[in-house]
């Protein structure tokens, strides 16, 4: 079987780990029992780990300013994200970073355009910038920033991060900033920029990455959920399938033909985590979405203790990993 995007090709097979790579979260978000998975040790312990058994990446996402309210109704910590996949990026060699995602809205781009070229140069070139414009209203009031300006302040800064990596003396007049010639030393490791990723269901965000990103991340979605994330629900391969059609579309409509990543968990697992699951069901169920064009596909596991979480993360790479 083969997929297309507007002319880049991707092949289904049942060799997986020549055509989809899987993404692992790193589970920083356990904040409790205190040590097991919130220290540098820890970090630098599962990232050796998933480098290991031939995971293509770790990831990790973005709340800096959650309030207690959104956390007592099923809503959870995060480190930094630059600094935790620092230490990520400091203990492996092969292994990729993704932010899986940033909020770009929450931050002055030029100081998010520093951070990614940080990570990017000491990491040697392994890291994918993951973003969104991000859902949660308390986040951006605790963070001084309009929510209902957030599509816009999101494309500003994909634009800017793409454009002061690739120029010297960058002048820009934002929409709340102003450079009168910005230039960025060193060079990122992957030129022009890393890998911009750009996150959602919606029509406005699949749009967003076809035009201005490398690839896309949709996410599933309970229609439960769909309110409170603010994007629309996306629960079987039939809805999966609607939404590539779409991107497919955009793409023809725009002429685009470079090739483009899709990062899609399968739905079996679900965004939230992974229980147990039925293996001869998974694999069939990655090769569906791989002949639909995903080539990356994010999963995380929870377990009580680190060591737990390492025993589940080698069995699911014996179980779907060659």
């Amino acid at each position: 079987m083969t997929a297309m995007f507007h002319g880049v090709k991707f092949r289904a097979t049942r060799d997986l780990a020549r055509i989809v790579r899987f993404s692992l979260g790193l589970p920083v978000s356990d904040v409790e029992p205190v040590g097991e998975f919130v220290t540098g040790a820890a970090v630098m312990e599962m990232s050796r780990h998933a480098e290991a058994l031939g995971f293509g990446a770790v990831y990790v996402t973005d709340h800096p300013a959650a309030d207690q309210r959104w956390l007592d109704t099923g809503g959870h910590h995060a480190l930094d994200p630059f600094v935790a996949l620092s230490f990520a990026a400091a203990a492996t060699t092969t292994l990729r970073l993704q932010t899986h995602i940033l909020v770009l809205a929450y931050r002055n781009p030029l100081l998010a355009a520093k951070s990614v070229l940080s990570l990017d140069v000491l990491s040697e070139g392994r890291f994918t910038l993951g973003v969104a414009a991000g859902y949660l209203r308390s986040e951006f009031n605790a963070l001084g920033v309009d929510y209902d300006e957030r599509n816009e302040l999101t494309d500003e800064a994909i634009d800017v991060i793409k454009r002061v990596m690739s120029e010297d003396s960058f002048a820009f007049e934002g929409r709340h900033f102003r450079s009168r010639g910005t230039t960025m030393r060193p060079k990122s490791a992957q030129q022009p920029h890393p890998p911009i990723w750009v996150g959602g269901n919606s029509t406005s965000a699949i749009r967003r990455a076809v035009e201005t990103a490398d690839g896309w991340c949709p996410f599933p979605n309970p229609a439960a959920a769909a309110a409170a994330t603010r994007t629309p629900p996306l629960e079987t391969i039939d809805d999966f399938a609607l939404r590539v059609e779409i991107a497919r579309q955009h793409a023809d409509s725009i002429g685009r033909v470079v090739p483009f990543d899709i990062c899609f968990a399968p739905i079996s697992l679900t965004m939230f985590g992974i229980g147990n699951y039925d293996v001869a069901q998974l694999r069939d169920e990655i090769v569906q979405l791989e002949a639909l064009g995903v080539t990356w596909m994010p999963v995380e596991f929870h377990a009580p203790t680190r060591a737990e979480w390492c025993a589940k993360v080698e069995r699911f790479a014996l179980d779907v990993l060659p």
